[in-house]
């Protein structure tokens, strides 16, 4: 793997003396797509918000291109990493074109930017996410779906080498999550290091290049989808008894849920 960008280096937080997160060690490339997993309350959200320097660590440090989150300015946070957060609003009284150029802001103080270049990227955002069409709506009258395309057009025209992603494709239709994390694997594919928590354990092993296992605020698996996606470390984790086969049209693992569910959480990481 290339240097990675971004590395937590045993980062703990707690909320009231409950910890959160736990020890965590974590690192993403440039290039590489790196899926995050886990039941609720595993962790995941809050990993991410400590990776995108919104919440310091109790204990550790998380560095972003070699420089610490706490070292780090709002405006230096906002160029050097983009996020979408796992609730979107729906109230914005703003037009879809609005939305998506308050991507550019961290720019406005750049010697390097301009107005140009400021249209230039949320028009390219806008065609890549289907923006465009409405860009004249206001925000608030949007579907569920349109409203995480706007907030993926906003972040793309953010054009940060760092993306986080938690829960982008959250009660959305096939299509619009098959296009979501399409455009996250593009990111990657285009120098980024993006991060994406996700549930859907089957879009996760088809999108990410590498995968992280959470449970109880832990990491407990890393490495490629092949390696994370054991059926027993599975079923222990969500305790639900689960299969992994070859997918039968895609290069990836395919996770299946058995016929005998268990009615009772045996496992390490039970509740």
């Amino acid at each position: 793997m290339p240097d990675p960008i971004v590395r937590a280096s045993r980062v703990s937080y707690r909320v009231d003396g409950v910890p959160l997160v736990g020890h965590v060690d974590f690192e993403a490339a440039s290039g590489e797509l790196v899926g995050v997993l886990g039941p609720n309350g595993a962790g995941k959200s809050t990993l991410l918000r400590l990776l995108a320097g919104d919440l310091l660590p109790d204990q550790g440090e998380v560095t972003l291109d070699g420089m610490g989150t706490a070292e780090r300015s709002t405006q230096d946070l906002a160029l050097i990493r983009s996020m979408l957060a796992d609730h979107v609003p729906n109230d914005i009284p703003f037009t879809v074109q609005a939305v998506v150029e308050m991507g550019r802001y961290p720019h406005r103080r750049s010697p390097d930017n301009s107005p140009e270049r400021d249209a230039a990227a949320v028009t390219e955002a806008m065609l890549r996410t289907d923006t465009a069409r409405f860009a004249g709506r206001i925000f608030a009258t949007l579907s569920s779906g349109e409203r995480a395309r706007v907030f993926l057009a906003r972040v793309l025209a953010q054009d940060a080498p760092i993306v986080l992603l938690d829960e982008p494709t959250a009660s959305l239709d096939l299509a619009n999550r098959e296009h979501i994390l399409s455009e996250a694997a593009l990111m990657a594919r285009k120098q980024r290091a993006v991060v994406c928590v996700l549930h859907d354990v089957n879009a996760a092993a088809y999108y990410s290049d590498r995968l992280v296992l959470m449970a109880e605020g832990s990491i407990v698996a890393a490495g490629t989808p092949w390696e994370v996606l054991d059926p027993k470390l599975l079923s222990d984790v969500y305790g639900q008894r689960m299969h992994v086969i070859e997918h039968p049209f895609r290069n990836c693992p395919l996770v299946l849920v058995g016929d005998d569910p268990r009615t009772t959480r045996t496992g390490p990481y039970s509740w």
